[in-house]
């Protein structure tokens, strides 16, 4: 064993980026079933991220506004589509309360959306080859509010990670038919529950 002394704290932190300490150990062991946490990910993104350019807000809903625009024209220069990032809004013709914000649209058949995330969280995306599971219900949204929807490309920008900055993954209706028609069930199905209560709240 060695013993590291250090003379002040920014260089105690500094020696511990990508080392696996006591209190990183819980988030870094194996799930159940295989499969790394997110503190493995966190491990490598210590390595290899470069620090934020300095007029990039700090907070995760502030930062992906700012960068949403750039991972568009990431999307664009990739694949050469034609995209609309207008300021809009799709809602179902027989049910106005289900709706999506698409960061993107390509006419009525495809659609853009863009996650500007922490680099642990990136750097899983693109390691798993996976849409993060806490966007499940996000992708069947696209499809449940637009019937006309074949293609959902998910996009994933990072500028801290300059060797893998950029990257998407495509979603076909084909691929979760069959969650999209329960989850417009259960969409509707909840309206009319809360539609009720409203109704005898409202005097």
């Amino acid at each position: 064993m060695k013993i590291l002394k250090f003379e002040d704290r920014e260089s105690w932190e500094e020696a511990r980026a990508g080392k696996i300490t006591g209190s990183k150990l819980g988030d870094i062991t194996l799930k159940r079933g295989g499969g790394y946490k997110k503190g493995f990910y966190e491990l490598i993104a210590e390595e290899v991220a470069i620090p934020d350019e300095e007029d990039v807000p700090t907070s995760p809903m502030d930062r992906g506004t700012y960068l949403e625009p750039r991972c568009l024209d990431k999307f664009i220069a990739e694949t050469g589509k034609k995209v609309d990032a207008s300021l809009l809004m799709w809602v179902r013709e027989d049910n106005e309360k289900i709706a999506v914000s698409p960061d993107g649209v390509i006419g009525k058949t495809e659609a853009v959306e863009c996650k500007c995330l922490n680099s642990a969280s990136h750097i899983e995306a693109w390691i798993t080859k996976q849409i993060p599971s806490e966007y499940d219900e996000q992708v069947l949204q696209y499809f449940v509010v637009n019937d006309k929807l074949e293609k959902l490309y998910f996009c994933f920008f990072d500028p801290r990670l300059p060797a893998k900055d950029f990257f998407y993954y495509t979603v076909e209706r084909e691929s979760i038919k069959d969650k999209i028609e329960e989850t417009l069930k259960f969409e509707k199905e909840i309206l009319l529950k809360k539609d009720e209560y409203v109704a005898e709240l409202t005097f």
